[in-house]
């Protein structure tokens, strides 16, 4: 299995830009570790105008943003907190992708990508709330998102299939 690495579970919520609010832009993230415990918790200062909060589902409301730290903070305090760490998440190609970081592709361990899972949604990917009430016998993700509650689920689930997942990826 090689050598033991930590591990973390990042999650972010996003707001709406561009002309018609379909752009995403960050405006929270939360990191956690392997035991759910919040290592980083925050609303982002926008840097563009934000056209849809999107509240029902990301929870985000305009007063959350005010005197938020700025992007760029934000980014290098996430960079920091996962730099050569197991990174866990779901779909966390975008939530990179809205970071502007990169992480190694043997340290990503997505649940949205994981093979094994695709049988819970018919062969396709399955979202969270459907792994969440797999795997942990709970319902997430009914109103608005939590960014921790999304990152402790996600972390969760991994942990449970922990040991067969390295082992697949210990075989190729």
């Amino acid at each position: 299995m090689g050598e033991r690495r930590d591990c973390v579970a990042v999650d972010c919520e996003m707001v709406g830009i561009g002309f018609y609010g379909n752009g995403d832009m960050l405006a929270r993230v939360s990191v956690v570790d392997e035991r759910g415990g919040v290592l980083y918790d925050t609303f982002v200062a926008p840097q563009e105008k934000v056209v849809n909060y999107r509240t029902p589902v990301s929870g985000v409301r305009r007063q959350d943003l005010i005197g938020a730290p700025d992007f760029v903070t934000v980014q290098e305090t996430v960079r920091k907190l996962i730099k050569d760490k197991i990174l866990v998440g779901q779909s966390i190609d975008h939530d990179l992708e809205v970071l502007d970081l990169d992480h190694p592709l043997d340290l990503i361990r997505d649940t949205a990508e994981y093979p094994p899972f695709f049988k819970y949604n018919r062969g396709r990917s399955p979202s969270l709330r459907k792994l969440a009430q797999v795997f942990l016998g709970r319902s997430i993700q009914r109103n608005e998102h939590s960014s921790i509650e999304d990152a402790r689920a996600v972390m969760e689930i991994y942990q449970l299939n922990k040991v067969e997942w390295e082992r697949r990826l210990s075989r190729r």
